[in-house]
C-alpha cells in the first residue's frame, strides 16, 4: 500500500455493535495519508442492501470519536501499522467495554508510541466511560459472560405461569414480526412451559432448557423447514417441538405413541433429520448443503451441536470435507461447559474431557473477545479479488490479536469461526443469525454459542447433572417422584461387581465414552480415580485405546451402551476379534429401552458379536448372573468377552458374598426347572419371561422346561442335544434381533443333524422393525415377548390353541 502508483482503497468489516449489526466502510483518498471518513452501514430488508446509517469524521486531534453509547468503540489511526491493520487494531483496542488493565496496557501502548505519530493520542475522557461502562457491564454479568438466572432470585413457579405471547405462536411463521423484546418474553414463557411439561412427563430437561434464546432465534430468523434446522442428538429439542405445532401433544412425549424423545423425520417437516445418538448433524448438514447447491436451491442448512458431541472423531471429518468442498452452511456450537451428557459423579460435576474443552474454555474466558464483538466478524467474500486478500489479512489480524490461538482448529478445518457469542442473549443472536444469513458465498460459518444447561431453572442450575434427565418431578420445588424399588439398577450392579473384581486385580481399568453416570462408572471413578477412563463421546477410541491397554498386560472393561457400541463394530472386529486381545464389553441397555425408543434400543448386539470368531458372548439372567460374568470377563485373558444386561432393575436374587462373583464354566448353561414335552431355552433377560410363562402354563397341568443358556458363544452343545432330545418342542427366546442366539441354535441343530427328527424348534426374538418409544410393558407386548405370549406359543405348537386364546386374553 505504501506505492504512490498504487489506487485509493477502501475496505468493509463487519461487526455488531450496539447499533446493531453492519459494515464499517473505511474510506481512504490516499493510501499515504490518514482515514478521512468512516461510515456505518446496516442492512435494510426494504431494498435488500446496507445503507449508510451513520458516519463519523477526524476531530482536531486527529482521532475518531463516535458516541460510545451507540458504537461502544472508538477508531484512531496509527502510522507504526499499515492504515489498514490500524483500523482493526484500533477496533480492537478502544473498546468502551474493554476491561480496566487491557484500557490501561493499551493507554500505556500507544504513550509508548508517541515518538512514532505525533497525532496518536488517547482520549482519557473515553478511558473514563470505558470504565464506567465495564463496571456497569460486571454488575449485570457474571462469570463467563451470562446474565443472572432465576436462581439467583428465588424458587420457581408453583404453578403454570400464563403464557400470552407463546399462545399465538403455533408455527415459526407467527413468530416473524415480533420485536426482540417481544422474543425475549417468548423465551421466557417457553422455557416455563418446557418446565411443566416436563415435570408432568420426565425426560430431557437441562439440554432444552439451555438452547431456549437460541431455538427462539433460529426460528425468528430462518424459514423452517425451507431452511434446515438439525439438532445433534435432539434430546435438546423440546422447545423446537413446541414452536413448530407439536405444543399440544408435549404432554405424550416419550410415551406409548406419543411425540419421540428426539428429533423425528416422521413426525414432522421440522424434523429435517432423526438423532438419537450423538455428531451426526454436520455431516448430515453437509449432506443437505451440497444437494441443495446440486439442486438449484437456495435454502439455509444450520446444524446445532452440543461441546460433548465435538469430541467424537465423525463431527471432525465432517467439519474437514466442509472445509474442502466449502458450502454454504451454519454451524452452532452450543457450549454449555459440560458435555451434554449425565457426567457428574458422586461428589459433583466432572469437567468435559479432552483438549478441545480446553480451548473452548480458553475462548470463553477471554474477556476481550466476550466483550468486543465488535471487533471484526469477517469480511464477504463478494468484493472479490485483491481487496478481498487485503480485508481477510485486516480481519485475521486483529482475531490473531484478541482470541489468540484459540478459534485456529476450527479455521484450520476450514470453517470461518465467530464468536464466543452469550448464547442466552437474544439481542446478539438475532444479529448474528440474520447477518450470517445475509451473507452470501461465505462457506461453512462456525457460531460458537456459550449457554448455560438448565438455565432459568435454579434446581437445575445447581444440581450437578443440571437436571439432564428426570422423572416426573415438581416444579416448585425441583423434587422428582423416583419411584422406590426393593432392587437396584443392572448398571449399579454392574459396577459394584467390577469394583469388587478391581478390589483383587490391580490391573482391571474401566474405559466408558462420556457415560460416567450412564454406565455407572462414576461409582468405580470414585473408588479407582486412576483406574477409570473418559474418553468423550467417542467409542471407536474407546475401543481402540482399550486394545492398546490389553496390549501391555492390563484388563480393560469398555462399558458402553449397546446401541452405541454399533458406532465402533469396526474397532471390535479389526483392532481387538482379529487380535485375539482380551477387552471386556459390557454392554448396557442390552434389548428394548422403554422411553428412548429405537435409537437407544439395544436389539443388535448378539448378532453382530457373536458372529466374531474369538468373542465370548454372555447375557446374565439375573442381577447375581451379572455378578458371576464379570467375574468371568475378568478370569478369560487369552480373548475378547462381552456380557449384555439390561435397563431397569434386578429381579431380588440373593448376591454373591462381598458383591464378588465366581468365574463360570465357559459356554455351560443351567437347568433351571424341569418338565416335559417343551423345553424353553432362554438368553439373558428373557430367562425371567420363560420362568413368567412356566407359571402361567402350569395351572393347565402341563410342567414345562425352562433352561437358562447363559452362552450364546460357545453354545452349551450337550445342554442343548439334551434338550432336542428329550422334548417334543424347543422354543428359544432372546430379546434380540434375528441372527442372534437362535440363529446360532439352529446352526447347531441342523448340524447335528437334530433336526432331522421329530423335535419342533420355534425362536422368539425381536421382530423385524424398529419398536417405537413407550413404557417397557408395552414394547415388550408389541414384541411379542411377554409371558403370555410366550406360553401362548408353547399352546400353539403342542395343538392346544384354545388354551393359547384363553392364555392371550
Amino acid at each position: 500500500m505504501g506505492d504512490k502508483k498504487k489506487k485509493a482503497a477502501s475496505v468493509f468489516v463487519r461487526l455488531v455493535s450496539a447499533a446493531g449489526t453492519g459494515f464499517f466502510y473505511v474510506k481512504k483518498k490516499n493510501p499515504r495519508k490518514m482515514v478521512e471518513k468512516l461510515e456505518f452501514r446496516k442492512y435494510d430488508p426494504r431494498v435488500n442492501r446496507h445503507v449508510l446509517f451513520t458516519e463519523a469524521k477526524m476531530n482536531g486531534a486527529n482521532s475518531w470519536f463516535l458516541d460510545p453509547s451507540a458504537f461502544r468503540f472508538v477508531l484512531r489511526p496509527r502510522f507504526s501499522l499499515p492504515w489498514s491493520l490500524a483500523a482493526s487494531v484500533d477496533m480492537a483496542l478502544c473498546a468502551v467495554s474493554f476491561p480496566g488493565h487491557v484500557n490501561r496496557a493499551a493507554a500505556s501502548d500507544a504513550q509508548r508510541n508517541a515518538s512514532l505519530s505525533s497525532h496518536s493520542v488517547w482520549g482519557s475522557d473515553l478511558l473514563v466511560q470505558s470504565q464506567h461502562n465495564l463496571a456497569q457491564v460486571q454488575v449485570r454479568k457474571r462469570a463467563g459472560g451470562v446474565y443472572a438466572s432465576l436462581s439467583e432470585r428465588g424458587e420457581y413457579h408453583s404453578k403454570r405461569p400464563p403464557t400470552p405471547l407463546l399462545d399465538t405462536v403455533n408455527y415459526p411463521l407467527h413468530m416473524k414480526n415480533l420485536s426482540v423484546k417481544e422474543l425475549k418474553q417468548l423465551a421466557d414463557e417457553l422455557r416455563s412451559d418446557v418446565i411443566f411439561n416436563v415435570s408432568k412427563t420426565g425426560g430431557h430437561l437441562g439440554s432444552s432448557l439451555g438452547v431456549v434464546e437460541l431455538t427462539v432465534a433460529l426460528h425468528f430468523v430462518f424459514n423452517a423447514p425451507q431452511d434446515r434446522i438439525l439438532w445433534d442428538v435432539g434430546h435438546q429439542s423440546y422447545p423446537h417441538k413446541i414452536l413448530t405445532g407439536r405444543r399440544d401433544k408435549m404432554h405424550t412425549i416419550r410415551q406409548t405413541n406419543g411425540l419421540a424423545g428426539f428429533t423425528k423425520r416422521l413426525e414432522s417437516e421440522y424434523d429435517c433429520f432423526g438423532a438419537g445418538h450423538s455428531s451426526t448433524t454436520i455431516s448430515a448438514g453437509l449432506g443437505m448443503a451440497v444437494g441443495r447447491d446440486l439442486k438449484g436451491r437456495k435454502n439455509n442448512v444450520v446444524a446445532v451441536i452440543g461441546d460433548g458431541a465435538m469430541t467424537a472423531g465423525q463431527a471432525y471429518e465432517a467439519m474437514n470435507n466442509a472445509g474442502y468442498l466449502d458450502s454454504d452452511m451454519i454451524v452452532i456450537l452450543n457450549d454449555n461447559k459440560q458435555v451434554s451428557l449425565p457426567t457428574a459423579n458422586l461428589d459433583g460435576p466432572i469437567p468435559p474431557v479432552g483438549a478441545l474443552s480446553s480451548a473452548l474454555s480458553r475462548l470463553q474466558s477471554n474477556r476481550p473477545l466476550r466483550e468486543l464483538r465488535e471487533v471484526a466478524k469477517g469480511v464477504t467474500k463478494q468484493i472479490g479479488g485483491p481487496m478481498h486478500e487485503l480485508a481477510a489479512k485486516v480481519d485475521e489480524y486483529a482475531r490473531g490479536m484478541i482470541s489468540g490461538s484459540g478459534s485456529t482448529l476450527f479455521e484450520e478445518l476450514g470453517l470461518y469461526y465467530i464468536g464466543p457469542v452469550d448464547g442466552h442473549n437474544i439481542d446478539d443472536l438475532v444479529s448474528i443469525l440474520k447477518e450470517v444469513k445475509s451473507t452470501k458465498t461465505t462457506g461453512p460459518v462456525l457460531i460458537h454459542v456459550v449457554t448455560e444447561k438448565g438455565r432459568g431453572y435454579p434446581y437445575a442450575e445447581k444440581a450437578a447433572d443440571k437436571y439432564h434427565g428426570v422423572v416426573k418431578f415438581d416444579p416448585a420445588t425441583g423434587k422428582q417422584f423416583k419411584s422406590s424399588a426393593a432392587t437396584q439398577a443392572y448398571t449399579t450392579y454392574f459396577a459394584e461387581a467390577l469394583i469388587a473384581e478391581a478390589e483383587a486385580d490391580k490391573d482391571i481399568v474401566a474405559i466408558h465414552a462420556a457415560m460416567g453416570g450412564g454406565t455407572g462408572l462414576n461409582l468405580f471413578l470414585r473408588r479407582f480415580p486412576t483406574k477409570c477412563f473418559d474418553v468423550g463421546i467417542a467409542e471407536q477410541h474407546a475401543v481402540t485405546f482399550a486394545a492398546g491397554l490389553a496390549c501391555e498386560g492390563l484388563k480393560p472393561f469398555c462399558a458402553i451402551y449397546s446401541s452405541f457400541l454399533q458406532r465402533a463394530y469396526d474397532q471390535v472386529v479389526h483392532d481387538v476379534d482379529l487380535q485375539k486381545l482380551p477387552v471386556r464389553f459390557a454392554m448396557d441397555r442390552a434389548g428394548l429401552v422403554g422411553a428412548d425408543g429405537p435409537t437407544h434400543c439395544g436389539a443388535f448386539d448378539v448378532t453382530f458379536m457373536a458372529c466374531l470368531p474369538n468373542m465370548v458372548v454372555m447375557a446374565p439372567a439375573d442381577e447375581a448372573e451379572l455378578f458371576h460374568m464379570v467375574a468371568t470377563a475378568a478370569a478369560i485373558d487369552d480373548r475378547p468377552s462381552c456380557f449384555r444386561y439390561p435397563r431397569g432393575n434386578g429381579v431380588g436374587v440373593p448376591l454373591p458374598p462381598g458383591n464378588k462373583g465366581t468365574p463360570l464354566e465357559i459356554g455351560k448353561g443351567r437347568i433351571l426347572l424341569e418338565g416335559e414335552r417343551v423345553a424353553l431355552l432362554g438368553y439373558g433377560s428373557a430367562v425371567q419371561g420363560c420362568l413368567a410363562a412356566a407359571a402361567l402354563v402350569e395351572p393347565h397341568g402341563f410342567k414345562i422346561t425352562v433352561a437358562d443358556a447363559r452362552f450364546c458363544k460357545p453354545l452349551d452343545h450337550a445342554l442343548i442335544r439334551s434338550l432336542a432330545k428329550s422334548h417334543e418342542v424347543l422354543i428359544t427366546v432372546e430379546e434380540g434381533s434375528i441372527g442372534g442366539f437362535g440363529s446360532h441354535v439352529a446352526q447347531f441343530l441342523a448340524l447335528d443333524g437334530l433336526l432331522d427328527g421329530t423335535v419342533k424348534w420355534r425362536p422368539l426374538v425381536l421382530p423385524d422393525r424398529y419398536i417405537d418409544h413407550g413404557s417397557p410393558a408395552d414394547q415388550l407386548a408389541e414384541a411379542g415377548l411377554t409371558p403370555a405370549h410366550i406360553a401362548a406359543t408353547v399352546f400353539n405348537v403342542i395343538g392346544k390353541t384354545r388354551e393359547a386364546l384363553q392364555i392371550m386374553t
